[in-house]
């Protein structure tokens, strides 16, 4: 059985999540500009998950402490979004990363089917439910149903990196993938100024 805990304003101190952490956000739209971002979840990848419901301050020193740790690496599933909403709200940039979506686009070049839910059932071999993927993100008291949702996001990442990781190798393409992984936050920085449509490196 998981088990899920949740901290109102910030992480507790001494709180460790080993060598690479399992991280999501969620917030009160997909405008990183617009949308408040109102809740980050974490998982060391052993069946535990914390998740931080955030102030709207966003004083939360132990948390960026520990997503800016240059010897802790963040893994993500689509983390352009995650770290331009955490660059813009919370003012920090979050590094290193590691994106489980760039490494199934990589990997998985036989499908078109790069969603966390699709990723995670064969790579992983774990159905998830997206019920709650919208709904009120900002309320003052979360839903149990939206705990288990948010939880579900971190809880499985490991194990899908590992599989990913291991298709890469065998494809020869995780040094491209690292390198990709090292440019997201150039990327998040590129959307938050306003190039998040525009592609630079175009001919046109």
């Amino acid at each position: 059985m998981n088990q899920i805990t949740l901290h109102k304003g910030d992480l507790p101190k001494g709180l460790s999540f080993g060598p690479v952490v399992a991280v999501d956000t969620e917030a009160m739209g997909l405008h990183p500009q617009r949308d408040n971002l109102t809740l980050v979840q974490l998982s060391a990848g052993d069946g535990t998950a914390h998740l931080v419901q955030l102030t709207r301050d966003y004083d939360c020193p132990n948390l960026k402490a520990l997503l800016t740790d240059p010897k802790v690496v963040k893994l993500f599933h689509f983390a352009r979004f995650d770290i331009a909403m955490m660059r813009h709200w919370m003012g920090i940039t979050v590094s290193p990363v590691w994106c489980t979506k760039i490494a199934s686009r990589l990997a998985r070049t036989y499908t078109d089917k790069h969603g966390l839910k699709d990723v995670a059932r064969e790579v992983a071999g774990i159905d998830m439910s997206k019920a709650q993927q919208s709904s009120d993100w900002g309320a003052e008291k979360l839903t149990d149903a939206q705990i288990q949702y948010a939880a579900s996001d971190v809880l499985y990442l490991h194990q899908i990196k590992a599989g990913l990781e291991a298709m890469l190798v065998r494809e020869g393409r995780l040094e491209l993938a690292e390198a990709c992984f090292a440019f997201l936050p150039t990327r998040a920085e590129l959307d938050l100024a306003g190039w998040a449509e525009e592609d630079i490196f175009s001919h046109s």
